[in-house]
């Protein structure tokens, strides 16, 4: 067996995985191991990809605002393309959901960022919600879609130009506490290293267990997803995406199409998951519920997974009971957007360095994401 030797090895190669990594490649010796033949299969390459500074926890929307500038002006050469494109999103409440709606439009950095609206102020945005169903509405017009493999893939090519190094097909089946550090291996490949991220998205806590470390308590969920035709002249692609309060069900234009999800989180086993037949049908019903629209057929669908711990907030930093062993999980659906925050905070925390100011400055605090809050 080949081995190698690397200042940190990054296991997954996922959006987290990548944007830490390409960060500290720019001052160490860097291998990422994916274990599928590319990177972002899962979570990553799933992604409903909305950018939104109002949505998930506080932590998570510390993250989000921090990562703004990023996303709507990447560094020279990072990208060849724009990386976000605005879109409005509309939460929406019937009249047994109003009390969630004000809840949700007096959380302190929630209500500047939105207009309450009306029901015939929301109908003006989004033509198809029914009048007896929607009640009122907040307006988030900074929110906006997000290129996700665009996004990625700067990351990736950035790491390779800093001399990183990213191995596909490269399962992790053991990892154990050498004098350097740790010893990662692969069925092809041993590396020795003196730090370990584990950015293994669902997969974290299995990593930690095969290095012997106290897990976080994981939970991978499943959340479906399908494409349904627009209504006929609709021009659907100038519509906001539309969320339910309760998060219940969402929408959103899609080329021309509609994208639908029933907002599921059902609890599962780390996997490649898959749309389940009921959720789908759940999806089309609540929409319909809320809406006009008439779904004749399912262009496609498809699941991902959403892992979260019990507090729903990422767990990023070394874990408490094992010298070099670094957590990069729990991103939930939130991984995309708070990437450029994310990655920047793991390289800075790596690296034994404070919250770099500008992220503090944004409510980034590396107490609210610690691992060990759980034990």
């Amino acid at each position: 067996m080949k081995t190698e030797t690397a200042d940190i090895v990054v296991i997954g190669a996922g959006i987290a995985g990548a944007s830490a990594a390409a960060a500290l490649a720019e001052t160490h010796r860097i291998i990422v191991l994916e274990r599928e033949s590319f990177p972002g299969m899962h979570s990553t390459g799933r992604s409903a990809a909305l950018f939104s500074e109002i949505y998930g926890s506080a932590p998570i929307r510390a993250l989000s605002r921090a990562s703004r500038s990023f996303l709507y002006a990447p560094p020279a050469g990072f990208v060849d393309g724009p990386v976000v494109r605005q879109r409005g999103a509309l939460h929406i409440a019937s009249t047994a959901q109003l009390a969630a709606l004000d809840s949700f439009c007096m959380l302190p950095d929630v209500g500047p960022s939105i207009q309450r609206l009306t029901a015939a102020e929301a109908r003006t945005l989004c033509p198809i919600l029914k009048e007896d169903y929607v009640e009122a509405a907040a307006l988030e017009t900074g929110s906006a879609d997000v290129d996700v493999n665009l996004l990625h893939q700067g990351w990736l090519r950035q790491l390779k130009s800093r001399g990183g190094k990213l191995i596909v097909d490269a399962e992790v089946v053991s990892l154990s506490r050498i004098a350097i550090g740790w010893r990662v291996e692969t069925p092809d490949l041993r590396i020795e290293a003196r730090v370990v991220i584990d950015a293994a998205g669902a997969w974290a806590d299995v990593i930690a267990e095969l290095a012997g470390v106290k897990t976080v308590g994981l939970q991978p969920n499943r959340r479906t997803a399908l494409i349904v035709d627009s209504p006929a002249d609709s021009q659907s692609d100038q519509w906001p995406m539309v969320i339910d309060i309760d998060e219940q069900f969402y929408f959103r234009p899609d080329a021309g199409a509609l994208l639908l999800s029933p907002g599921d989180e059902t609890p599962t086993e780390p996997c490649d998951a898959q749309p389940e037949e009921l959720d789908v049908a759940i999806a089309v019903d609540r929409v319909q519920q809320a809406t006009t629209l008439e779904v004749r057929r399912i262009r496609r669908s498809w699941a991902g997974l959403r892992s979260f711990v019990a507090d729903r907030s990422p767990v990023v930093g070394y874990a408490p009971d094992a010298r070099g062993f670094f957590w990069l999980a729990g991103q939930g659906g939130y991984g995309i957007q708070t990437a450029p925050a994310m990655g920047r905070l793991a390289c800075a925390l790596v690296k034994g360095e404070p919250v770099p100011d500008d992220l503090a400055a944004f409510g980034v605090d590396a107490h609210d994401l610690r691992p060990d809050r759980f034990h």
